[in-house]
């Protein structure tokens, strides 16, 4: 019994090995784990867009060449600051990445000679709008460069068959005050009242009845 065992691990082995050279031969790789969906598109979102300015609640990865005590991956406070060692509390909500990049380096220069310094952003959630009602999946979607109403609409999977497609309302609040958009999704996609289909801004909630 032992000879046979013994005989079937040298021919996995074997197997194994043949496996290996002729991924080696063609050049094949191991396929590498997919990225996660949210952080993918919240770091792209972010490095394609110069001007994206930080928010309450991003999450912020922050690197200091050589100094890993200091890089680390931190959230934005609801009071818009970060927690850095040596810089205690630093401004973050209203910058770019860049300008906030620029002003830890200047921070940094009264404890390091010539700090190099990388702000990314790891996770987008000040910038975010909400499907409530009788969407096919509700709930809060990151609002991405130029969103519309409808583009919101089928991020969220369409309406139910119980949903009234006409009476659609986007719910705003602008200064103190909440401002209500119809919606008309039968005339918008019929070419009416386009001007309906507006541009939504942060903490936007589209309600279907």
């Amino acid at each position: 019994m032992r000879r046979v065992l013994h005989l079937g691990l040298v021919l996995l082995l074997i197997l194994a090995g043949e496996t290996a050279l002729r991924a080696q031969a063609t050049g094949e790789k191991s396929p590498k784990p997919a990225a996660t969906p949210g952080a993918q598109s919240a770091a792209t979102m972010a490095a394609e867009n110069p001007n994206f300015v930080i928010g309450q609640n991003d999450v912020l990865d922050i690197s200091v060449w050589k100094e890993p005590d200091i890089s680390r991956r931190v959230p934005v406070r609801p009071d818009g600051k970060i927690s850095l060692p040596l810089l205690n509390d630093i401004q973050a909500a209203g910058l770019t990445p860049m300008q906030l990049q620029t002003q830890i380096t200047e921070k940094l220069k009264k404890f390091l000679t010539e700090p190099q310094v990388t702000v990314i952003v790891g996770e987008i959630n000040s910038r975010r709008i909400y499907v409530l009602g009788e969407a096919n999946r509700p709930g809060a979607y990151p609002l991405l460069p130029n969103m519309t109403v409808l583009q919101a609409i089928s991020g969220a999977g369409g309406f139910t068959q119980f949903a009234n497609s006409s009476k659609v309302r986007v719910l705003r609040m602008e200064n103190g005050k909440q401002l209500s958009f119809n919606f008309n999704y039968k005339d918008v996609i019929q070419g009416k009242n386009i001007d309906q289909n507006i541009v939504l801004k942060p903490g936007d909630s589209i309600v279907v009845p």
